[in-house]
């Protein structure tokens, strides 16, 4: 574990719902309150962008990733998100960012690009990961090519932003041989804080 996270209080915040502009900028300038409240890490929930195709409500999940490389327009732009994980660096606090490994959105250029990553049925059309969730597309993992791309835009989050580490959604659906290959290549850039939404006791070998 990085020895900045042992005793580190983790702030879940939801850049949509944080303040009433919800933007970068806007909760850029709440950040020295949770400075003040003893916050040791600021765990945001999704900044990507979110997908239109099967979309559930006006606004959309967040979990229903569309690109993993961008942000959320709404949100503002990366260069507004590198400065305020550079602001948070500066007030002494780390940064970790919701990861959504398990499926992507309907419209996420991966289903054009790379219709081999997601999970078929018998008549070789793309399925949902459950009944209910109509709005994402079931990654396939058993295809190693998934593995890389996948890997890839891990590391773009962690050596072009600067992030100190993931929450990663459902992480149980996703086979732990890959997070412990992603988690192996990742530590080469930085020593991470990795947090996992699962609760099954083999996910400590990657997992904090």
């Amino acid at each position: 574990h990085p020895e900045w996270s042992r005793d580190a209080a983790i702030y879940q915040l939801n850049i949509r719902q944080f303040t009433p502009e919800g933007t970068f900028r806007a909760a850029q300038e709440q950040l020295p309150r949770l400075r003040d409240l003893g916050i040791g890490i600021v765990w945001l929930m999704p900044v990507h962008p979110i997908g239109e195709t099967n979309r559930k409500g006006p606004l959309g999940c967040p979990y229903s990733v569309l690109d993993y490389y961008g942000v959320n327009p709404e949100f503002g732009s990366l260069e507004e998100f590198k400065s305020m994980v550079n602001l948070i660096h500066k007030m002494g606090m780390y940064v970790i960012i919701d990861w959504v490994a398990n499926h992507t959105a309907w419209d996420n250029p991966w289903i054009e690009e790379h219709t081999d990553f997601y999970t078929t049925d018998s008549l070789g059309e793309i399925i949902s990961p459950n009944p209910d969730w109509t709005d994402v597309a079931d990654l396939n993992y058993e295809n190693k090519e998934l593995w890389s791309e996948m890997i890839d835009a891990l590391k773009f989050w962690v050596e072009d932003c600067d992030i100190d580490g993931f929450r990663c959604d459902v992480a149980g659906l996703v086979p732990i041989e890959f997070w412990v290959e992603a988690r192996t290549e990742l530590e080469t850039i930085k020593n991470l804080f990795m947090l996992d939404e699962w609760d099954t006791p083999e996910m400590h070998q990657v997992f904090d």
